[in-house]
């Protein structure tokens, strides 16, 4: 009975063991994103970058069954290979996930937080930087997406905006719930369009965004967009700007809804300008959702998304004949070569231009030739 009891002991406490080391393990890895986050946070940057970097590490811990003290560049390099070959992973989200492996690397081989020394303690094996010269990606392009990702044309954003309204009249007919949610994400694709914003910007929207422009009167109270929620720097906060109103039809737009949809919601849907019947204001994926049934229902490329009508503004400006640097200040980029990436003029465009350097060019050579041949016959 007793060596029962005693070899019963003797198994639970081989399995508490093992459980142990893996406590352990698991706790370690616990203090270090912990205090890698404390010296993200010292660093100011923003919540959602320390979450995203957290989640990286964490997500790799779990891929390649490894703690970090255990990681060398060879895994390392094989778990990028098989992301790139396999799973086909953008160059820019390799560059992001080894940013955040190389950063959480200098934090734990710090020799002032003592991670080397706690390691070899432990479990006699200590943390390395595993993103090096040799195997990080380089950042060699101005721009990194997709080649097909594009501006909507002319055409086919009109064909997008009626076939949103067309939506917005068929459920009222039909006496749908809907109707209301659909005047408001067809509203939002046109405000998006009409003053170039980011998804985030225009659905952070307040109904007090809005002001008048002294220098463009007939715009009423709408001849300026106060965007709040602008693509924030490095360690800032999100960047403000003001967009001035160039299209005559978008401030009748949102007057549309603020004057027919807006006051449906009633008290409870507080200062945004886009709210929905369970929450105060609009979530962005279901604006990504509502966009993308529309362009397949359309049959339209699927390559054209949510950030098209930001493309698109910043292309038919420029085609206008808007001075680019005004277009720049319009859509909040740091340098000029930013916008010129989004410029996606239409052959038209091109050819239209081309057209009138060709006529100017045969002009001035016509006008030569008659002036010499009046000299001639004199």
């Amino acid at each position: 009975m007793v060596a029962w009891g005693e070899g019963s002991r003797r198994t639970a406490l081989r399995l508490v063991e093992a459980d142990e080391v893996l406590d352990e393990a698991e706790q370690v890895l616990a203090e270090m994103l912990a205090g890698w986050e404390r010296r993200q946070r010292a660093r100011n940057l923003a919540e959602s970058t320390i979450a995203h970097r957290r989640a990286v590490v964490r997500s790799f811990v779990d891929q390649v069954q490894l703690y970090p003290w255990s990681w060398t560049p060879a895994v390392v390099d094989e778990w990028f290979s098989d992301q790139r070959a396999v799973r086909h992973m953008a160059r820019s989200t390799v560059r992001a996930y080894q940013g955040a492996l190389r950063g959480f690397c200098e934090y734990v081989t710090d020799p002032a937080e003592e991670w080397v020394g706690r390691c070899l303690d432990r479990f006699d094996d200590h943390p390395v930087q595993v993103i090096t010269e040799a195997n990080c990606a380089v950042h060699v392009a101005d721009y990194e997406g997709r080649p097909a990702r594009r501006a909507f044309t002319r055409s086919e954003l009109q064909r997008l905006f009626d076939h949103a309204d067309e939506q917005v009249d068929r459920a009222r007919v039909l006496g749908r719930k809907g109707w209301l949610a659909a005047f408001r994400d067809a509203t939002i694709f046109k405000v998006a369009y009409g003053y170039g914003l980011r998804r985030r910007e225009v659905a952070m929207l307040d109904v007090s965004d809005f002001g008048p422009n002294p220098r463009a009167r007939e715009f009423g109270d709408l001849g300026v967009c106060y965007v709040r929620y602008g693509k924030a720097s490095k360690g800032s906060e999100p960047k403000r700007r003001s967009v001035l109103t160039v299209w005559a039809w978008s401030p009748g737009v949102i007057q549309q809804w603020r004057g027919q949809a807006l006051p449906l919601f009633g008290a409870a849907s507080g200062p945004a300008l886009w709210p929905t019947e369970r929450s105060a204001r609009v979530g962005l994926e279901s604006l990504t959702r509502r966009l993308r049934e529309y362009r397949d229902t359309l049959g339209m490329d699927r390559m054209l998304d949510f950030h098209s009508l930001r493309r698109s503004y910043v292309t038919h400006l420029i085609e206008d004949g808007w001075d680019p640097r005004f277009v720049q200040e319009q859509v909040g980029h740091e340098h000029a070569s930013t916008t010129a990436i989004y410029t996606c003029v239409s052959s038209d465009f091109r050819t239209r231009t081309l057209r009138r350097g060709l006529d100017d060019l045969l002009g001035r050579a016509q006008d030569a030739h008659e002036t010499r041949a009046g000299e001639d016959h004199r």
